[in-house]
């Protein structure tokens, strides 16, 4: 039998090597150079895969799969893995419809496990590495990155116009809960939560406020409406639903999901109802309910669906470090404040004008405890809720830089989009003024102001894509009283009149 008779397999690269003489002759008991025949060291004999025909000496411990057929780990790790990028079991299957990991009875072994070589993992080099302590992921939280209040406020300042006591509570309380989440007990002393209750009237920018923190910290955020929770056995979504939507927004990843945030907006419809002999079941039950999910519990959610059945599988996600927001424009508060900062007027020198504070348009930021409980606010519930503060209430001012000044202003969004039509759009101080004073009678916040815009600009986005002669548009007040039209301008070489001045 010569050398070229044996040859190994590689399953890692499809080459063939060729093996020593030294390992041929411990193999066949022949040596190469007068083929003489010597005694078997055992009485085994020797076995080969049935695939790379290599022998057990090299290999190690065959897989019996049938009489006559052996399989080495190998060999049979290499079949898993090739069936894993074909999306049975493991694998990216992102690309496949099959997922063998959603099927029951189901599951892949690591073989190198069972001949006690740990578990591997692939790594640059393929298969092989044992994995250690190295190879084990990192915190996802580092103290020494948490970035720093002053820091977050400004960031918030480039989106986010006026509300600077807003933002600065806010700051100060998300990174003060990142520094506990990031050391969990400093000196044996546990950290309490700093969930956070926002009033605020409606359009105030309470939602945008939590959805820019949440991205410029690079956390999961999950938005809920508290309108839609009811006591677990009736009819709406359970309380624990809102963990389930914070899990699917941080990718079903648990570890991600686990130090994430939760704003549940119109947190004031689940004041408790007054005058009433019914079951509270989307009111002071929920509240009750929500109890533990804000202190820190273990709350059992599916994975990719949005309510508990069989068919779904289930995972625990602990909530401790969990931060919840809760916002709310608690309708009839300001009259609550108004008559107990009004409690002390009476008749004499002394008192107090009952008509003092009906002009204060921030007087929710005089709020108390006891005011959210006069409300119909349990105390457990606002007592883990321990930091309470408003957003004060948008004036002209405020709504004519919200409309200019952040990043991604409303009228920035529009001159993006005739830019792109190669028409230059500008608005005058008075139309922006116009729009914010019509804003105002709507009561409906900063979140009028796009509405009002985009009935103006209908007849203009409409008209510019049917005339290349329009060169730039100039919104006026008379356009926003309707008391006559936009200006526009024509192109006289057929590109905006700011390159044509620079050429």
């Amino acid at each position: 039998m010569s050398n070229q008779d044996f040859r190994e397999f590689d399953p890692e690269d499809d080459k063939t090597v060729d093996i020593s003489d030294e390992v041929i002759q411990e193999v066949t008991g022949h040596e190469d150079n007068n083929n003489s025949k010597n005694e078997k060291k055992d009485d085994k004999p020797i076995e080969f895969c049935y695939m790379c025909h290599r022998p057990d000496t090299i290999t190690g411990p065959l897989i019996k799969m049938a009489p006559g057929m052996s399989i080495c780990k190998d060999c049979m790790q290499r079949t898993f893995d090739t069936m894993g990028s074909f999306g049975f079991g493991g694998g990216d299957n992102s690309k496949n419809n099959v997922d063998m990991n959603k099927m029951p009875n189901i599951s892949f072994l690591n073989l190198g496990s069972l001949f006690g070589e740990g578990p591997k993992i692939k790594n640059a080099h393929g298969y092989g590495a044992t994995k250690d302590k190295e190879d084990r992921p990192v915190p996802a939280i580092d103290i020494n990155n948490i970035i720093p209040p002053h820091k977050i406020k400004a960031m918030l300042d480039e989106y986010v116009v006026g509300q600077d006591y807003a933002k600065k509570v806010m700051s100060v309380a998300v990174y003060n809960h990142y520094k506990r989440v990031a050391t969990g007990t400093m000196d044996d002393i546990e950290i309490e939560k700093s969930n956070m209750l926002m009033l605020g009237p409606t359009g105030s920018g309470k939602t945008y406020l939590v959805r820019t923190l949440a991205r410029l910290l690079d956390v999961p955020l999950a938005i809920t409406d508290a309108t839609s929770l009811t006591e677990a056995g009736y009819i709406g979504d359970d309380i624990e639903s809102v963990v389930s939507k914070l899990l699917a927004a941080s990718g079903n990843d648990v570890e991600r999901c686990q130090q994430g945030i939760i704003f549940i907006d119109e947190i004031d419809k689940l004041a408790k109802k007054k005058n009433t002999n019914q079951r509270d079941v989307s009111g002071e039950s929920v509240q009750q309910g929500m109890l533990k999910l804000l202190e820190g519990a273990d709350v059992e959610v599916p994975i990719g669906a949005s309510s508990k059945n069989a068919m779904v599988p289930t995972t625990t996600i602990n909530t401790r470090n969990i931060l919840f927001i809760c916002g709310g424009a608690f309708p009839a508060m300001d009259e609550i404040i108004k008559a107990r900062l009004n409690k002390h007027s009476s008749m004499g020198f002394m008192a107090d004008l009952k008509d003092k504070y009906d002009d204060d348009k921030n007087i929710l930021q005089k709020v108390t405890v006891e005011d959210l409980r006069e409300f119909g606010m349990i105390p457990e519930f606002i007592g883990r809720l321990p930091i309470v503060f408003a957003t004060e209430m948008l004036d002209e001012d405020m709504l004519v830089r919200i409309l200019k000044e952040p990043k991604n202003a409303i009228i920035k969004q529009y001159q993006k989009l005739l830019e792109l039509d190669e028409v230059k759009l500008e608005f005058d101080d008075g139309a922006l003024h116009a729009i914010a004073r019509k804003a105002l009678d709507k009561k409906l916040g900063a979140r009028g102001l796009r509405s009002i815009i985009e009935e103006f600009m209908l007849d203009i986005m409409y008209e510019i894509p049917k005339d290349d002669n329009i060169g730039q548009v100039i919104i006026t007040e008379d356009y926003i009283e309707k008391k006559g039209g936009p200006k526009i301008l024509v192109r006289t070489t057929g590109i905006l009149p700011e390159k044509a001045a620079a050429q």
